[in-house]
């Protein structure tokens, strides 16, 4: 069974509350990249007049590990995985749309593999880059995961 964004929204609901309440949402998952979107409101804002760095890293993070959630399902394995670390680059206030875009979805089948030969932990970087409405970058999340084979 393939996640799609019904059931990750719906995750997210149940799972996050937090992101959930700000706006953030899955909006497109494929095979190898995913969009999470999210919209500056009253609730998820900073006194600047944007959105707070945080709810862009739920996105941000989100668009990553959507896709490891469903390429670990995918391969029918227990397998654990975790954010070890994380880099942030802001480039623009963050108001209105903002969709967060993976592109990284092909790095985490060699992980899995390995992971399920060796028995050993693995790691990879992912990122996902922030755009508003108008195709402006706003910020630039890189996210260090860890997988390993239970």
């Amino acid at each position: 069974m393939t996640l799609n964004k019904s059931k990750l929204n719906k995750f997210l609901m149940l799972k996050l509350p937090s992101a959930w309440i700000c706006g953030v949402r899955v909006s497109e998952i494929e095979e190898n990249t995913c969009k999470v979107t999210v919209k500056h409101k009253w609730i998820n804002q900073n006194p600047f007049k944007s959105m707070y760095f945080a709810v862009q890293a739920m996105a941000a993070e989100l668009s990553t590990g959507a896709l490891v959630m469903g390429k670990i399902r995918n391969s029918n394995n227990k397998i654990s995985m975790l954010v070890a670390q994380n880099r942030a680059q802001f480039t623009k206030k963050a108001t209105g749309k903002i969709s967060f875009y993976c592109y990284d979805g092909h790095l985490i089948d060699e992980a899995i593999n390995k992971t399920l030969e060796t028995g050993e932990g693995q790691t990879f970087w992912m990122k996902s880059t922030g755009m508003n409405s108008t195709g402006q970058q706003v910020a630039v999340f890189e996210f260090e995961w860890t997988i390993k084979a239970k």
